[in-house]
């Protein structure tokens, strides 16, 4: 086990492997006042809880990838409204619904600005503004509106458990015990909740006995699969070898992968979809060796106003990221240019099915993702 440092209220967090294996990575204080998050930025070295109360604090806890992974980035939006909310309720002097509403809106926006790409972000802020304008308009007292919030958020993660795991049962059907399955970024429990969405479905087939061998790319620039993913998967007991982004290629050539599985950001109604940089180049090299490819995420990942993956936002990260992050000294010349986009679009037409909550679907993903919201 890692050493865990914990602060504050999280300090009663346990620290046992089921913790680690299936972590309440996103979860509110006991009394309501702030956020817990598990720092994911601090992994694998340092199991660290870390509280947010501001909403600059929340910011800078999306903004920094502490707090990462698209449900997981729902959840913790829902539960950040519901604590500003109370805050804001418990001003003095008292505000109006009016004022109470109008920062709300505010401080809801200023979250939103944080990453533009996962659209389970600005989902669970519309939710929970729209649970409070509701109630407003029903002349609904402040201590009502921030109590039906807080059971709002509740339900967010609730409801993202139950997803989880249909999503993970859909998965599983898609494999077959000793399958070798290769996965791209981190889409398990710390960036979801219990199973996860893209590597769901490998945790659930080690409870099942399906003896599995995951191949975990690395994830440049930020190392999602090396630190993160490896780090769940081993700790549950999967059998799982890790390698550097440009090894896919042989590791597939070697007849070792029968499937490939990610996660998702944002998948447009044409199928395409969204997911960390370096997934679309996965998915080429999945269709030239007969690989099916499969993109794992709640229906909530699906933006209906979005046709096509030319019309979703790619968030640019800090060049430091690249040149310098993870080495004493830097890693190239200060004045070289880069380039350093935090995700990239899987065309639909290398996407062999795309597995929701909802069931399986697959192409034409005009069809099939439409008559999921039918």
């Amino acid at each position: 086990m890692p050493d865990t440092t914990m602060s504050g209220a999280a300090a009663t967090a346990g620290s046992s492997i089921e913790d680690v294996v299936y972590p309440r990575n996103v979860r509110l204080t006991p009394d309501d006042d702030a956020v817990v998050i598990i720092d994911q930025t601090q992994l694998p070295g340092r199991l660290v809880y870390e509280e947010l109360r501001t909403p600059e604090a929340m910011y800078d806890a999306i903004k920094r990838l502490k707090v990462r992974g698209a449900p997981a980035i729902g959840i913790a939006a829902g539960y950040c409204a519901y604590v500003l909310a109370r805050h804001i309720a418990a001003r003095t002097p008292a505000p109006t619904t009016d004022e109470f509403l109008s920062e709300l809106e505010r401080q809801a926006a200023y979250l939103n600005s944080s990453r533009p790409t996962a659209v389970n972000l600005s989902w669970a802020l519309r939710r929970m503004l729209g649970v409070a304008k509701t109630n407003a308009a029903a002349s609904a007292p402040l201590a009502r509106i921030v109590e039906l919030l807080g059971r709002e958020a509740r339900a967010i993660h609730e409801e993202d458990v139950r997803m989880c795991t249909a999503i993970s049962e859909y998965g599983l059907t898609l494999l077959h015990p000793g399958d070798g399955v290769l996965t791209h970024c981190n889409a398990g429990p710390l960036a979801t909740s219990k199973y996860g969405t893209g590597q769901g479905p490998l945790f659930l087939a080690q409870e099942r006995g399906y003896d599995l061998h995951v191949f975990a790319d690395e994830t440049r620039p930020l190392l999602q699969g090396a630190r993160l993913t490896s780090y769940e998967l081993s700790r549950a007991g999967v059998d799982v070898t890790l390698i550097c982004d440009n090894m896919a290629s042989i590791v597939m050539r070697q007849g070792w992968v029968q499937a490939c599985m990610v996660g998702c950001d944002r998948v447009a109604m044409n199928g395409d979809a969204a997911n960390k940089i370096g997934t679309s180049g996965v998915a080429i090299l999945a269709a030239h060796y007969g690989i099916p490819f499969y993109v794992l995420g709640p229906t909530s990942t699906i933006d209906r106003a979005c046709p096509t993956g030319d019309d979703i936002t790619i968030e640019l990260r800090d060049p430091a990221e690249i040149r310098e992050m993870w080495y004493a000294e830097p890693m190239a010349p200060a004045d070289v240019k880069t380039y350093n986009p935090s995700f990239d679009v899987t065309d639909h037409s290398l996407i062999t099915a795309i597995v929701t909550e909802k069931g399986i679907c697959r192409p034409p993903y005009t069809e099939s993702l439409g008559a999921l919201f039918e």
